[in-house]
């Protein structure tokens, strides 16, 4: 009985990690024959588990979506990341969703083996959720905008803009997209015809209108830069000196993207809400760099760096 309850639950691990098998390499995977795999999955279907079927040479198993939720098997890491994911969402920018977190990690808390729990409380005991002054969004839209951007339905909603001006837009959805702090919706804007992102909490009333359309792809590297403009006073492109593999262990921010121009230089493009900012990060890579954008702050390296040839050769303070 030990012995089929064990392999019952190894099916169901391969079931979940999967969304389909062939039939003879599910059974080679569990060292049983066919006869005794169909009835190990008859004993999971008994058990609330929807596997589904299909006959013929190319046949197998697929554990589908059921009505109901059953338990899931997790390993170790899974377990560990479900929980950190958790407690992150449990202080992160979804409205209400910091409640329904914490309840559902009480949950899995409890059925953690002691090692991985200790684990889990190190995490949270050493680190420290940091409420930020950015604005929330409802849960209920980031899943219709989720479900339009996946059944490639057309959406349409009012905008608002960074200086308060309103519009209506006809959009059709690519993508979601999270900085950690801010949601945003990359997508075709039918009327404007061409890619704009849109800050989640500047929506009103989206509603999907049914209207299907021919899924199409945005420029390489728009979205990451799409996102970073809107939350960026400046944008500013870098050619640093150095090595893809040298500047990728050195990105200064998630809004950062490179581009290796050769094996020696890479191109930077970042964001900052200040010259300051801008030129602290960028000197803090440690590398030769040139800076093409912005203007201001190729003005603004030439002062700093007069203030602190001024600054290193000024005479020792006398005693």
């Amino acid at each position: 009985m030990a012995d089929t309850t064990a392999r019952v639950l190894r099916l169901l691990s391969l079931l979940q990690a999967h969304r389909e098998w062939p039939g003879p390499e599910l059974a080679e995977r569990l060292e049983v024959s066919p006869r005794t795999l169909r009835r190990d999955v008859e004993r999971l279907r008994e058990l609330g588990y929807p596997v589904h079927a299909t006959t013929g040479p190319a046949g197998g198993y697929r554990l589908e979506a059921g009505t109901a939720m059953p338990p899931l098997l997790l390993d170790d890491e899974e377990a560990v990341a479900i929980a950190v994911g958790l407690r992150t969402a449990a202080s992160g920018g979804v409205t209400g969703i910091e409640e329904t977190s914490l309840r559902a990690l009480a949950k899995l808390e409890q059925v953690l083996p002691s090692r991985l729990r200790r684990r889990v409380n190190t995490l949270q005991t050493q680190t420290v959720a940091v409420r930020g002054w950015w604005p929330t969004v409802d849960p209920d839209v980031l899943a219709l905008l989720a479900q339009a951007s996946r059944d490639h339905e057309r959406l349409r909603f009012g905008y608002r803009r960074r200086d308060g001006t309103e519009s209506a837009r006809l959009v059709e959805p690519y993508r979601l997209a999270s900085t950690g702090r801010r949601w945003y919706l990359v997508g075709w804007d039918t009327d404007r015809r061409d890619w704009r992102t849109f800050r989640v909490d500047r929506l009103a009333s989206p509603l999907a209108t049914g209207a299907r359309f021919s899924p199409r792809e945005p420029p390489p590297g728009y979205v990451e830069a799409s996102v970073v403009a809107p939350i960026s006073r400046y944008r500013a492109v870098v050619t640093l000196h150095a090595p893809l593999e040298v500047v990728a262990d050195r990105l200064p921010g998630p809004g950062a993207t490179i581009e290796a121009l050769d094996e020696h230089t890479c191109l930077l493009r970042t964001g900052g809400d200040s010259l300051e900012w801008l030129a602290l990060t960028i000197g803090m890579l440690g590398l030769d760099f040139t800076v093409h954008d912005p203007p201001e702050l190729v003005d603004y390296l030439g002062l700093l760096a007069a203030r602190l040839q001024a600054s290193s050769t000024a005479p020792p303070l006398r005693q």
